[in-house]
């Protein structure tokens, strides 16, 4: 495991950190800025620079292959500017550091050297010590910006999570969104703060011993705010196709300046905001023809932008089931992504806990059980099946030799909560005897946790979808929301859609945000207590197994529909084991445990004489050599 550095070991030595990139605004070193633009659909590029003395147009040159560029000493830090094509229209940079009247006004100039870091002895975490949790900056506090959720960093310390993941901060339309309609990928949306302010909040979990994630996109653009087509269609093919449009040109002509775009995007999060780690959301919606594709692309320029003693984490989500992206060195090392969202996992305990078997639950519905088994001992429950709800499509690759911890698995999370008409959590959904024992698996097994914010303290607040568009777009979305939940019996009447909560209404927004006065009652605080007693059980007795071994061999048994037991080998004969009945009848089993072994149980005073009767919704841990 990493040593994780005190608060005053980070702040003794000072640096700054930037990312000099091959376009956009970079102020150099001489005091002067580069403006650069691949503008392949434009005759005339020219800077439209606005300064506190007065504003002024300056001509880009031409270049080849469709670039634009020019270097001046009339620009400087905290000027605005906007590039003007053809002598016509006006667009904000693609790769704008910052747009402080949103993603129709004018780029702001920014320094990243203006900006001292204080925490250059922090080189990361060790991925085996991973505990996510997932946050949405706009509705984890009440002010929604980064300087909120840095002052939260010890309650979140003390929980004993390591890292935190936040949703997409790329710049979007208007003021509130999920993240997932970004359209200026370099620009930490307004709303939230800053870019100083991003790097404070950063800069303090690093110093809180907490790691820090971004989500980021590179599968489409928002429907609101990106100019490209204006100046650079070529970002764009018909021959792909997404859920949102057209698809982004990683392989047709002109495709080498669109992947370097999304490439430098990773290695400037990385490095000039030093984030610990990137999750790249629904790559299955990319389509790229080439050898080597995207991703890998994007994988080996961040190993190659970052010092080999920094952990780096890269994170996917891929209804795909694509193994290949997580396979290991020799001596266990990612040869590309970290981790992978493991929606099996959720799938099949959610099915288990809930009954609901409609939508993607069908791939469920029948044994359950014997899906969460395989997820806790092989990572995916579907490597090279048959998917029903995929019209019988082929899902998924072999996990074969890939270790445990590079299958996130989670109970809820952004999706599976936001994407319910009424953004309901689980906790509202199903009793909460159902909900702990879940939580029980979820935060013991090898595979690496992933939390959703509010979940440890039983929030009940929704998490809704919305959004901030423009009226015209902004009526389309609500419409489409709607419509998308006509297929479901509840919902086929017009009159029962009209009540799923509008997306683009701002009391749809407020209405996600916690409700951290809910700490206040006791049965919040009880479930605050059991995530705080669970996720130290795990750092005391999983995570240095985890750190020893590579490749675990594991194997599960079902008795009956809801029950399961589990047990994983590690090195040294040590072993461990779970013992579950997901069920609300008890259950009488021939198994035998010692209780001397028991590290964790969900019934106060277990009776392990035989017969071993499993209490409805209980679950047992053991640990034994």
């Amino acid at each position: 495991m990493s040593r994780i550095p005190t608060k005053m070991a980070l702040r003794k030595v000072t640096m700054k950190c930037g990312h000099k990139m091959p376009f956009g605004a970079q102020v150099q070193e001489d005091g002067q800025v580069r403006f650069r633009l691949w503008a392949p659909a434009a005759v005339q590029v020219d800077l439209c620079l606005r300064r506190s003395d007065g504003s002024l147009h300056l001509a880009l040159k031409q270049e080849d292959d469709g670039w634009f560029s020019l270097t001046t000493s009339e620009a400087r830090a905290g000027d605005f500017y906007m590039y003007r094509l053809n002598g016509d229209v006006r667009v904000p940079d693609p790769a704008s550091r910052f747009q402080p009247k949103d993603v129709h006004g004018p780029s702001e100039i920014i320094d990243p050297a203006a900006f001292e870091w204080q925490d250059n002895a922090w080189r990361g975490r060790s991925w085996e010590e991973t505990v996510l949790y997932e946050m949405h900056v706009g509705t984890f506090s009440t002010e929604g910006t980064f300087a909120a959720v840095s002052e939260r960093l010890d309650y979140l310390a003390n929980l004993g999570v390591t890292a935190i993941e936040l949703m997409p901060v790329a710049d979007f339309p208007g003021t509130r969104n999920w993240g997932y309609d970004g359209v200026l990928l370099f620009a930490p949306d307004s709303s939230y703060g800053r870019p100083e302010d991003l790097k404070r909040l950063i800069q303090a979990a690093h110093q809180h011993g907490l790691m820090v994630l971004l989500d980021v996109v590179y599968n489409h653009f928002g429907p609101e705010g990106n100019y490209l087509r204006a100046y650079a269609p070529q970002f764009f093919t018909e021959r792909h196709r997404t859920p949102w449009g057209d698809g982004l040109n990683f392989d047709g002509a002109e495709s080498r300046p669109v992947r370097d775009f999304f490439i430098q995007n990773a290695i400037y999060w990385i490095n000039e905001y030093r984030f610990d780690g990137l999750r790249l959301d629904a790559v299955h919606a990319i389509t790229d023809d080439s050898d080597p594709d995207i991703l890998t692309e994007i994988a080996s320029g961040v190993a190659s932008a970052v010092s080999s003693d920094r952990h780096v984490h890269l994170i996917l989500e891929n209804d795909r089931n694509q193994a290949r992206y997580l396979q290991r060195t020799p001596n266990c090392r990612p040869k590309s992504y970290t981790a992978q969202w493991d929606d099996d996992f959720h799938h099949a305990l959610h099915v288990l806990v809930t009954g609901e078997d409609d939508g993607y639950y069908v791939d469920y519905a029948t044994r359950p059980i014997d899906h969460l088994g395989r997820c806790l001992t092989e990572g995916f429950a579907y490597q090279g099946e048959q998917s029903y709800f995929r019209d019988g499509a082929l899902r998924g690759e072999s996990t074969r030799e890939i270790p445990l911890t590079a299958f996130v698995s989670f109970l809820q999370n952004h999706d599976q909560i936001g994407n319910r008409a009424y953004g309901e959590r689980l906790i509202s959904l199903v009793k909460p005897p159902a909900v702990r024992a879940a939580t029980e698996i979820l935060l013991l097994a090898p595979s690496t946790p992933l939390l959703f914010m509010g979940e440890e303290f039983g929030a009940k607040t929704p998490f809704l979808f919305f959004c901030d568009f423009e009226p015209n777009l902004a009526t389309a979305v609500t419409e489409g929301r709607r419509n998308e939940f006509a297929r479901f019996a509840q919902f086929r009447e017009p009159s029962e859609r009209a009540k799923i909560p509008d997306p683009t209404a701002l009391e749809t927004f407020l209405s996600s945000k916690l409700e951290w006065n809910d700490l206040d009652d006791p049965r919040q605080q009880d479930w605050l207590r059991l995530y705080r007693k669970l996720i130290a059980l795990r750092r005391q007795h999983i995570v240095p197994q985890l750190a020893q071994a590579c490749s675990i061999k594991a194997e599960y048994s079902a008795e009956s529909e809801r029950t399961l037991s589990v047990r994983w080998h590690f090195a040294g004969k040590l072993e461990l084991s779970l013992c579950a009945n997901l069920g609300p009848a008890p259950f009488s089993t021939a198994l035998t445990f010692s209780p001397q072994n028991l590290i964790y149980s969900s019934e106060v005073n277990p009776d392990f004489y035989r017969p071993f009767t499993l209490a409805p919704w209980s679950v047992f841990w053991f640990l034994q050599s």
